[in-house]
């Protein structure tokens, strides 16, 4: 009997993977469900042997099954958009069950929390250190000192807290870990526990993610005797985007609103319920297990380059003919994401612009395209790499709207708790907006509405009113209490300074 893999990630579900897998089914074959590849763009995949076919839908299971499909892509594992990357956190992905621990134990599971819990938290800490592992939720702080700090102090309860809130525009590599390979998320938070000296943890996810959530419990109540006496629960977030900041899940972890905390005192001192907490998103966890493994420590930190090490899943995304994750050590460029394995735009007219980052990751023109991907690199050109999400936008992107767009998440997606953010993000939108229609145009406008007859005079230029909102964007970036009103800045400045044109 044929046996025929399709993926139940929650894409390719969208995509019609359920109603595909219910034909092969029905054409006698064995169907297993597994996890996604990450080649997006020809989801519904179906693997027979090793050859991939897609995007499939069930009328093109005859012609796939007679060895006659146009939708045939070769050998999936040689496939250039595969071949070329180097897959550690992903490595399972496209090749096992998602809840088989039969599947996982088979493929290395297991190996790295065998070996860190026959070490000292001491020594487990010290070789996430000399790995380099950066937090890859944004911030890029490394991983194996914030864990020295939890470990070295002294407390009667500690936590390790995973933040799955993946919020950022273009980004999915949280999720398809959740959904595809659960068990080495929870192999990565038991070694973090161990590491520290946490008893029990909790995995923060998104309330958009149904699936990960399910895939999450299922795992874990699978896994729980081979973790033991860690205890580890899922809690669903409420929607709130500022929830991806560590404080601000913090809060709502608690039952609170999720506002954000000032800091100092960390979250390593005092986070969760007041007690020394590890909080490190799903893709820093999830790189841990091969981090423990013999020699993977060195392994990891001679991959990348300069501070930037091991690996990072970057997700294409946008207007871009091959959309998907592509998992590499750092240092490729910016161009060759782009073009040369996202295939440039699935418009098929030129690359006007990539976000990096999420929505307040600062916009490159292809002019940038040479930049490296390393955190110091794009940090000296007023960028981020973030989460590693890259959107890409054509030459028809309207980037005075962009730069609006990214003051309006910010006042709809504001806790309220600082002004810079809670206020300066809706006075930002009016400046681009004043900006962007000219601002005589603008002054007649507000002159002609009734209610606004005792309205101040607009007097301001327009390169006043350009110099009011780099002022204004100053004080975000440097007042605000977390990253939400800090990065705002980002997108608005980047757009203003490379297409000035569009305003």
């Amino acid at each position: 009997m044929t046996l025929v893999r399709i993926s139940d990630d929650s894409l390719a579900l969208a995509c019609g993977a359920d109603e595909l897998a219910d034909a092969f089914a029905a054409a006698g074959c064995t169907v297993e469900r597994v996890s996604s590849w990450g080649m997006h763009w020809l989801e519904p995949l179906v693997e027979i042997g090793g050859q991939g076919f897609g995007p499939a839908v069930p009328a093109d299971v005859s012609a796939i099954l007679a060895g006659t499909s146009d939708k045939a892509i070769g050998a999936i594992a040689e496939h250039p958009f595969i071949a070329g990357q180097q897959r550690l956190t992903f490595a399972r992905a496209g090749k096992t069950r998602p809840l088989s621990l039969a599947d996982y134990a088979a493929t290395g599971g297991w190996q790295g929390l065998d070996r860190a819990r026959a070490m000292s938290g001491e020594d487990v800490v010290a070789e996430v250190i000399v790995s380099g592992l950066r937090g890859r939720g944004g911030a890029g702080f490394p991983a194996g000192i914030k864990w020295r700090t939890v470990m070295e102090a002294k407390g009667p309860r500690k936590y390790v807290v995973c933040n799955a809130d993946e919020g950022d525009s273009g980004t999915f590599a949280d999720r398809m870990v959740m959904e595809g390979d659960p068990f080495l998320l929870i192999e990565g938070m038991a070694i973090a526990a161990h590491a520290v000296g946490a008893q029990r943890g909790y995995i923060y996810v998104r309330s958009e993610y149904p699936h990960a959530v399910a895939k999450l419990e299922a795992a874990i109540a699978l896994a729980a005797d081979r973790i033991a006496p860690f205890v580890l629960e899922v809690r669903m977030g409420a929607g709130a985007y500022v929830c991806g900041e560590e404080t601000s899940l913090l809060e709502s972890l608690e039952g609170k609103r999720g506002e954000v905390r000032a800091k100092p005192p960390l979250p390593a001192l005092e986070g969760l319920f007041g007690c020394l907490t590890v909080v490190n998103n799903v893709l820093t966890l999830a790189a841990i297990p091969h981090i423990m493994v013999p020699g993977g420590a060195s392994l990891y930190e001679s991959l990348g380059i300069d501070r930037s090490k091991g690996t990072m899943p970057v997700q294409l995304a946008g207007n871009i003919r091959r959309g998907g994750l592509y998992e590499t050590a750092f240092g490729i460029t910016l161009g060759d994401l782009v073009e040369r394995i996202g295939g440039g735009t699935a418009s098929g007219r030129p690359v006007k612009a990539v976000q990096v980052g999420g929505p307040l990751g600062a916009y490159l023109p292809p002019s940038q395209f040479g930049l490296p991907f390393d955190y110091e690199a794009f940090a000296k050109v007023d960028a981020l790499i973030g989460h590693g999400g890259v959107v890409v936008f054509d030459d028809t992107a309207d980037m005075a709207r962009m730069a609006r767009f990214a003051f309006e998440f910010c006042a709809a997606e504001s806790c309220g708790k600082c002004t810079p953010c809670r206020i300066g993000s809706t006075r930002g939108v009016e400046l681009v907006t004043r900006i962007s229609a000219g601002g005589k145009a603008m002054a007649d406008a507000v002159e002609a509405l009734p209610q606004m007859h005792n309205a101040p005079k607009f007097g301001r230029s327009r390169e006043d009113d350009i110099t009011l909102l780099e002022d204004l964007c100053e004080t975000m970036k440097f007042g605000s209490l977390c990253a939400l009103g800090g990065f705002t800045p980002y997108p608005v400045l980047s757009a203003l300074k490379h297409w000035p044109e569009d305003f």
